[in-house]
């Protein structure tokens, strides 16, 4: 009995073959939900380490706790402005990376 080698498969290569290679529209838009839904996830965790609710959160930012829940389930429709203030008064430090050709770009 002769066992078969079973072929491996990095993330990266999975993700060419099902999704699409990166620049293509299908990956470009998998990679920014992807983004939206961590997003999402680090302002609920933060919310919850302040132990504080939506209702309280909102409060602090100037919106309803409607808003905070759609912010906690889908970062796609929030503005960045909207996010700064959400951390702001989160009291969170964000830090947001520009990378150009495998190079970050720095403030200077």
């Amino acid at each position: 009995m002769s066992k078969t080698q079973m072929k491996t498969y990095t993330l990266a290569e999975m993700k060419d073959k099902y999704i699409g290679k990166v620049g293509t529209k299908d990956r470009d838009d998998y990679e920014y939900e992807l983004n939206m839904e961590i997003l999402s996830h680090m302002i609920k965790k933060a919310r919850q380490e302040r132990k504080l609710t939506q209702e309280q959160l909102g409060k602090l930012v100037g919106v309803q706790k409607a808003q905070i829940s759609k912010l906690e389930s889908s970062a796609n429709s929030a503005t960045i402005d909207t996010v700064i203030k959400v951390f702001k008064a989160l009291k969170a430090d964000i830090r947001f990376n520009v990378t150009l050709e495998n190079r970050q770009l720095q403030l200077s």
